[in-house]
């Protein structure tokens, strides 16, 4: 009984292991996140509850708690607030400790009824899964045991830090430090990569914060997002729905007024009309400019290049200083850059009226075609023909 009652090879053993853990992977970025903490995703009750009882056995943790935490987490981002910001706490202290920031926060009552709301409180969530947690951890040792003997010990070990590793601390450690970004939302989240297999998608992390409340985490044609490939799986069988993805732009060719329907796809997808601002129009520019300098010279632009694009909230005071004088001295790149500042004012108007949005936005445009600039006057007619494809018509 060394080896349990299936006494496997060494691949059998990995194989299980690798399919326990991304078994708890699916539940964690399918259940708990995309379904229970952003209502993006519909899931029959059946594979719900699956999900629930296996993460009740490989973690013990609540659905409330889980849902309330990472909710608190998109309103507090980056802030003293936030559960678990490697720019507040630092990154050590997140990858390392990230289960014990969870712990901390499940304790807390305020963020769990603020927070909590509308995940399962049935008679099964209320009197096993939130009052015996602890429970469902030592049934699966007591299963590891059985079936895979003394190596059921080592599966077990792995499997109850799997998830306090990779998702409380790699995604939300890593996932705010280093990667890259397809869009510069007001907090540092990052795509640690473009292939999310090994983390069943988590890894997109600055597309899931562009948006949230999509169900698919990939953007870009070349990204990749297991998670979305398992929903796909899971449609086929009438077993899920996705409920909301990225909205995706389209040009109505021969437009040539803003109306009320632009300007609300506009303001739903503005996180994407200003990455497109930063890639159509501040970078031709910059490097137009760069090619007619001295090699010299070039290596002190590149250091400017970061300050340029990044959201401007994330940039530190001195380093925003050193890019008003470098930019002061070159009067093209000056201009769009403080476009695009005028633009982000229009959507941080909060209070305004749809009219005031409207002309605020026919002002812009006008502006920005009477500068002279090619760049300026090519996004003006963007805006002005953008729409929105239909939801999910992708």
């Amino acid at each position: 009984m060394f080896y349990g009652i299936l006494d496997l090879s060494w691949v059998g053993y990995l194989l299980v292991f690798l399919s326990f853990t991304q078994l708890s992977i699916a539940a964690v970025t399918l259940y708990l996140h995309r379904c229970q903490a952003h209502r993006a995703l519909e899931l029959h009750p059946l594979v719900s509850h699956l999900f629930r009882f296996w993460l009740w056995l490989s973690t013990g943790m609540e659905t409330k708690a889980w849902a309330a935490i990472h909710r608190k987490h998109h309103a507090k981002c980056e802030t003293a607030e936030d559960p678990h910001s490697p720019i507040v706490l630092g990154l050590p202290k997140v990858l390392w400790e990230g289960a014990e920031l969870y712990r901390k926060e499940a304790k807390n009552k305020e963020t769990l009824q603020r927070y909590g709301q509308g995940t399962p409180e049935d008679w099964i969530e209320r009197n096993v899964y939130t009052k015996h947690s602890i429970l469902g951890v030592w049934i699966m040792l007591a299963v590891d045991l059985l079936l895979f003997g003394v190596p059921g010990l080592t599966f077990w070990a792995f499997q109850m830090m799997w998830i306090p590793f990779f998702a409380a601390g790699v995604v939300n450690g890593v996932g705010h430090y280093w990667g890259y970004r397809n869009f510069e939302c007001k907090d540092a989240a990052t795509n640690i990569t473009p292939v999310g297999i090994f983390l069943g998608g988590e890894e997109l992390h600055n597309n899931h914060h562009a948006y949230p409340t999509s169900a698919k985490f990939s953007i870009r044609w070349w990204e990749f997002d297991m998670g979305w490939f398992y929903i796909r799986l899971l449609e086929i069988f009438g077993l899920a729905r996705a409920k909301r993805v990225a909205p995706q732009p389209q040009i109505i060719p021969g437009k040539h007024h803003i109306d009320v329907d632009t300007l609300r796809d506009l303001i739903t997808n503005r996180i994407q009309v200003m990455t497109a601002y930063t890639k159509d129009v501040i970078l031709p520019l910059f490097y137009l400019e760069k090619d007619k300098i001295s090699p010299e010279e070039k290596s002190l632009w590149s250091r400017f290049k970061f300050s340029l694009i990044r959201e401007e909230s994330l940039v530190e005071e001195s380093q925003k200083q050193r890019l008003e004088i470098f930019l002061a001295k070159h009067g093209k790149l000056h201009e769009v850059y403080q476009f695009r500042k005028r633009l982000q004012a229009i959507w941080d108007k909060t209070t305004a009226s749809q009219k005031e949005l409207l002309d605020a936005l026919q002002e812009w445009c006008q502006a920005a075609e009477a500068t002279g600039i090619q760049k300026l006057q090519d996004f003006a007619a963007y805006i002005r023909a953008y729409r929105l494809r239909p939801a999910l018509a992708q």
